[in-house]
């Protein structure tokens, strides 16, 4: 599996408040302008590892990447105090309401896509999972490593948080089944963890866990499950190709939001992200580039 690297996802690395002087590879005078950018922490290392290279293209411009949560960059980008919100999930019509009351238009952008994986011990014997059997699972109805050809061991579910954009997901996608009649909810036994390296720092210790994350946050010392619809298969597992093809049933797109139609150096930076070069990155990190 690909391997995002540890880039301190909860921190702003790239901080250059407001705009002051410096200087270009010429010695001559240029002004530093930064964008504020926050949101996901599905994204938050993408974001960094884009804002990092960015500066090699436009060095008098520099990107701050916060996390959070997709909740946390909308509700930010709501109230004005950021330039880019970032989320792992579609943002909500209430979301929008309260954006336009504060006299902001969010405007969507679909910035790669993402393979939700399903990751335990890599001691467990269980190789894959029905959508189904994730729904149970979760919601409390299969609590026993037993009922799904495992050993007899109790199960340790794991989850995000609920401001994680990822928790949303999973809950009206895989819990719910993407019935939005369903009111099924995660069972008061799922552990709520605040990050998405915290779920594969359990799943490494706890041969009876299970969680979820993006794709380019799992790693060679965990053990990632084929998923299917049907109990008889097919089963894919997460990836690119996958995900490109239709296949693996767990999977979404991801996105920033900016107030209204952007302008000036936050449309350079998105038009940027949108080309081959930045998409590349999508790729390394263990996501999948946006090919529209």
């Amino acid at each position: 599996m690909l391997r995002i690297p540890v880039l301190l996802a909860a921190l702003s690395v790239l901080v250059l408040a407001g705009c002051r002087p410096g200087s270009d590879s010429e010695g001559l005078p240029v002004v530093l302008t930064s964008i504020q950018n926050k949101g996901s922490d599905t994204i938050v290392n993408l974001a960094l590892a884009w804002a990092e290279r960015y500066q090699t293209v436009r060095p008098e411009v520099s990107v701050a990447v916060t996390g959070g949560g997709s909740g946390t960059g909308i509700a930010s980008l709501a109230n004005g105090t950021v330039d880019i919100a970032n989320a792992s999930r579609a943002i909500k019509p209430e979301e929008i309401e309260t954006a336009r009351t504060n006299g902001v238009e969010p405007m969507e952008f679909i910035i790669a896509r993402d393979a939700i994986a399903i990751i335990v011990h890599p001691s467990n014997p269980v190789d894959h999972l029905t959508l189904q059997q994730l729904s149970d699972i979760y919601s409390g109805k299969i609590t026993n490593w037993r009922d799904l050809g495992g050993e007899d061991r109790p199960i340790v579910a794991l989850s995000r948080e609920t401001n994680s954009g990822t928790h949303v997901y999973f809950l009206e996608s895989v819990i719910r089944l993407g019935d939005s009649d369903d009111q099924t909810l995660f069972s008061p036994n799922v552990l709520l963890l605040p990050s998405s390296e915290g779920i594969g720092a359990e799943v490494r210790l706890n041969p009876n866990a299970i969680g979820y994350d993006g794709l380019g946050y799992v790693t060679d010392d965990m053990k990632t499950l084929s998923i299917g619809i049907e109990s008889s298969g097919p089963f894919w597992a997460p990836s690119a190709d996958t995900v490109n093809d239709g296949q693996y049933p767990i999977s979404r797109d991801l996105y920033m939001y900016t107030a209204g139609e952007p302008t000036g150096i936050i449309k350079d930076y998105i038009d940027w992200i949108m080309q081959p070069e930045a998409q590349a990155i999508v790729l390394d990190l263990g996501f999948v580039p946006n090919l529209e």
